[in-house]
């Protein structure tokens, strides 16, 4: 899934703490790094960063609930 224009990042990592399930970042070379972990969170999404916003992201959820919640935090910021 595309996720497009976050601008509370807090929110959006406590989104991604909350999922039961693996929650992966797909690079733009089709790598996937798990962003359940920390420091993946940091150092996968530092290239990412724009003025304290990340403009787009691609993720993998692999849980329907997880999957619902990142599109809540999607459509309610």
């Amino acid at each position: 899934m595309k996720i497009t224009n976050i601008k509370d990042i807090d929110k959006f990592f406590k989104v991604i703490d909350s999922c039961k399930g693996r929650v992966e970042l797909v690079t733009s070379e089709g790598d996937r790094l798990n962003l359940k972990s920390k420091l993946s969170q940091y150092v996968s999404l530092a290239n990412v960063f724009s003025n304290g916003d990340i403009p787009e992201i691609d993720l993998v959820a692999y849980e329907k609930e997880d999957i619902e919640k990142l599109m809540q935090f999607m459509i309610n910021g």
